[in-house]
């Protein structure tokens, strides 16, 4: 009975996820808020295209009018998920000047708390959180937490290779937005982000 219970208990949150990131705001902010996901040397991976793109397009709607790029790199040598974030968005038209960047993070809490001390010096007070619908539920619990004025602006299309990336996707987020709401940032201040040959794509 208790293993139905909690097995239960972890569908529902799992479908709460779901359903969160099919929502999406209309809303205008000051910044676009791209939450870091894997580099592939100096491009970003499918899953992180799709991200910098959204921001992109936020952008040129008129929606925002900066972009925030957070994410550091797995390892000493390699180009940090910001930077190339930044790169490829010059190179589609965003001028340098609206973009600012963080490339410290390690993990979504690293990316939304090094975001606000870019902030406050810009005078940016509103923000479009730009992440896989998946991702986005705990992405907006920990920028509430963080006191940050945040909308979610989840990807219009999602890099997932299969279903089964999908499913594998889902089942850790749910996971890891149970233990963010029993336990606080505590247990969240570990690195997502992990050395990786190009081709993999696990830090989304």
């Amino acid at each position: 009975m208790a293993l139905l219970l909690l097995v239960s208990g972890y569908a529902i949150v799992a479908w709460q996820i779901v359903r969160f990131g099919n929502q999406t705001s209309v809303a205008l902010a000051d910044a676009a808020v791209v939450l870091g996901a894997a580099a592939w040397g100096n491009k970003p991976s499918p899953v992180y295209r799709e991200r910098i793109n959204e921001a992109i397009t936020l952008y040129k709607q008129g929606r925002v009018h900066w972009i925030i790029f957070t994410g550091g790199s797995p390892q000493s040598g390699y180009p940090t998920e910001a930077e190339v974030g930044r790169h490829y968005s010059i190179v589609y038209g965003i001028p340098r000047s609206a973009i600012l960047v963080d490339i410290e993070s390690r993990n979504t809490w690293q990316n939304l708390e090094l975001a606000r001390d870019l902030m406050g010096p810009a005078g940016i007070h509103s923000v479009l959180l730009v992440s896989d619908p998946l991702h986005m539920k705990r992405a907006i619990a920990m920028a509430t937490d963080l006191g940050l004025h945040a909308l979610p602006a989840p990807t219009l299309s999602s890099r997932f290779s299969s279903w089964t990336t999908w499913g594998k996707f889902l089942w850790r987020e749910t996971w890891l937005y149970i233990h963010y709401e029993a336990f606080g940032p505590g247990l969240q201040t570990a690195p997502e982000v992990s050395p990786r040959p190009e081709g993999q794509d696990d830090r989304i």
